[in-house]
């Protein structure tokens, strides 16, 4: 089982990112998705999830209407889309990945078994 993100980078306040977390290994049904991450100093956040089976998503309070979790199934990627970005949101971002169709605690990073190597997003003032 492998995760890789992509589409981290450079973005001016109020700009907007996609990060996309390309999953090998395994498929996507009956899997939870999450994305976290973690600015300097501080410890790793959950950010956004999404279940395959059913297609729920959670959002954090911080990026709930701003940032949106989907998946492509065809092309076994699941993709956060970051809208009206601020300087706070800068961080390294990882997706993770459990084998539980529908995770209670899909908030908590310790539910997830496997995880990307992260993408780092920074939001200039």
């Amino acid at each position: 089982v492998q995760l890789v993100e992509s589409g981290g980078g450079l973005v001016q306040a109020g700009g907007s990112l996609r990060l996309s977390c390309a999953a090998s290994g395994f498929t996507f049904d009956d899997y939870t998705m999450g994305w976290f991450r973690q600015a300097p100093g501080k410890e790793r956040e959950f950010v956004a999830a999404i279940s395959w089976s059913g297609g729920n998503t959670y959002y954090a309070d911080s990026v709930k209407g701003r940032f949106t979790i989907s998946g492509d199934n065809a092309k076994n990627t699941v993709h956060l889309r970051m809208n009206s970005l601020r300087p706070e949101d800068t961080a390294v971002y990882y997706c993770a990945a459990v084998y539980v169709p529908r995770l209670t605690y899909y908030y908590l990073e310790n539910q997830y078994d496997y995880w990307g190597q992260g993408a780092q997003v920074t939001v200039s003032s």
